[in-house]
């Protein structure tokens, strides 16, 4: 009997295990909970000194602990409970010894200030360069540095933890990372290169460093009190994203592997695509033609139209450009239909997870599809009349959900979008 294909003839690809860290905990059960509640993770950041920061809040997971402390440990930590969660539900496989390749998602790897501050008072000088940080590193207490000045050292590591086939791809598409590493799993397996994929996205990389960047960029929001109601996707008072540490890891099999080793299905990869364009660092096309470009082409991927989908999870950083942006463009593909899907924006409550928000916001859509219940975008109090969308406002909305679109339009025009379905199309 032929193998299950989709209407091109490719593999069909499905989701087997799904595994989640955000600010609202650790794990499927806890984070879906606490989401379609419509409960924040974002407060007031005491892992550092605040004092003359702008933005004082952000999506930090404290509850983690690892020492040494830097935000690429926290990152592999995160990355590790996330990826034991889904294979975990997956069943495949067994400790060690996953049959299939590894696509990481991750900021890129660099030192921060207080680790160089120390490396600095190591070697006795107030000033010291790259080749100082790497002598110091050497040996003794350093050597964990000098471990992550490697780009590569967090997929490495979860290569080797879970006997990942192939090498590791590690990947940085800004904003769209976790979509991308989830594009580049249901491409393997389309090209029949692997029957099954771990596709992973991490970040833990809430730092004074990292704060003091955004900001100088505008981006960040500055509604520090009360944290909670920092984050207005949408909202005619929204004035930037808040920060946040999350991860999130997916097993993809092909539907034919799945099926004949009895896996349970949790939904399906019906499409995917990307389109970038280089016009500004942060900020899109004023045309919007890259966006509306990777909506289409992932619309075409899945062989669905926009009257297919039934529920739109949008970037939604709430800042006050992208949400007008995402609204214009959304309407420009969906048309008439623009005003009346269900648009929701999980980073109204987890915050904005940076390179794991395509991954964590996938499992949302694909905790939405199985639940029936799309979660709220909470503070909606102040709706903006220039982006008239169905937002599901500050409370979860059961409906009848076939087709999730999830949307991530990243800093530097990296666009990715995903369709996720119960069933195949």
């Amino acid at each position: 009997m032929a193998a299950p294909r989709d209407k091109f003839g490719r593999p069909i690809v499905v989701v087997t295990g799904m595994g989640i860290v955000t600010s609202l905990g650790t794990g499927k059960k806890d984070n879906w909970a606490k989401l379609t509640a419509g409960e924040s993770g974002i407060k007031t950041v005491t892992r550092f000194p605040v004092e003359g920061l702008k933005s004082t809040m952000a999506g930090t997971i404290d509850f983690v602990t690892v020492e040494p402390f830097s935000s690429t440990s926290l990152s592999e930590r995160l990355a590790e409970m996330a990826t034991e969660e889904a294979l975990q539900q997956s069943g495949i496989g067994s400790k060690g010894n996953f049959p299939g390749p590894l696509f990481l998602a991750v900021a890129p790897v660099e030192t921060e200030w207080p680790q160089r501050l120390e490396v600095g008072r190591t070697v006795g000088k107030k000033e010291f360069d790259y080749f100082d940080v790497l002598r110091a590193s050497g040996g003794g207490k350093f050597a964990e540095y000098h471990h992550r000045f490697m780009f590569g050292s967090v997929a490495g590591h979860l290569a080797e933890t879970f006997g990942t086939k192939g090498s590791p791809i590690s990947l940085s598409t800004a904003c769209a990372s976790g979509a991308t590493s989830i594009q580049l799993g249901v491409e393997a397996i389309r090209r029949g290169e692997a029957d099954a994929a771990l596709c992973v996205a991490t970040e833990g990389t809430v730092n004074p460093e990292a704060m003091v960047r955004f900001s100088l960029l505008s981006a960040l929001s500055t509604q520090n009190d009360p944290p909670q109601a920092a984050s207005k996707p949408f909202s005619k008072n929204r004035d930037g994203f808040v920060m946040a540490e999350g991860a999130g890891a997916l097993v993809l099999e092909s539907y034919e592997a799945a099926m004949a080793r009895g896996a349970s299905i949790i939904g399906v990869v019906a499409g995917c695509g990307e389109l970038t364009d280089s016009f500004h660092r942060t900020r899109s096309s004023p045309d919007g033609k890259p966006i509306i470009g990777c909506m289409r082409k992932t619309l075409a991927d899945a062989g669905m139209t926009p009257e297919q989908i039934d529920h739109i999870n949008a970037h939604g950083t709430a800042t006050p450009e992208n949400d007008k942006m995402e609204y214009l463009t959304t309407a420009a593909v969906f048309g008439e239909r623009a005003n009346h899907i269900p648009v929701s924006s999980n980073k109204s409550m987890v915050g904005h997870t940076i390179s794991a928000a395509g991954a964590v916001e996938a499992i949302f859509s694909l905790l939405t599809l199985e639940h029936q219940r799309i979660p709220p975008t909470i503070n909606y109090d102040m709706p903006d009349p220039a982006i008239p969308f169905d937002v599901v406002a500050n409370k979860a909305r059961d409906a009848r959900v076939t087709a999730v679109m999830s949307n991530s339009f990243g800093f530097g025009g990296q666009n990715a979008s995903l369709i996720l379905t119960r069933e195949p199309v």
